[in-house]
């Protein structure tokens, strides 16, 4: 009996495969994620946190990774970088 390998990236669904393919041909640029699915940064960072999790590499991960400071969230607000949701949802305040 042969062992069959299987995919790791054909295994996930269609949307995180799509939303890979936009992330890797946009270098990571999560600007021009968020322009070219048109969704928001918290989104955006959801969305890469499932695909890690997808690809079995996410162990660890959420726990470490850096979270953005109150002051960079309400300044990005200032600037008009991100929406009153997306400071939301990065302060951890939403639903």
């Amino acid at each position: 009996m042969t062992d069959i390998e299987t995919c790791r990236y054909c295994a996930l669904p269609p949307d995180l495969r799509h939303f890979m393919h936009v992330f890797l041909a946009t270098r990571g640029n999560i600007k021009e994620v968020e322009r070219q699915l048109g969704i928001s940064y918290p989104t955006v960072r959801k969305r890469l946190d499932e695909l890690l999790a997808g690809l079995g590499i996410a162990e660890g991960y959420r726990g470490a990774a850096p979270r953005m400071s109150r002051a960079d969230v309400f300044e990005k607000l200032r600037k008009g970088e991100i929406s009153v949701e997306d400071a939301v949802d990065l302060l951890g305040e939403g639903p």
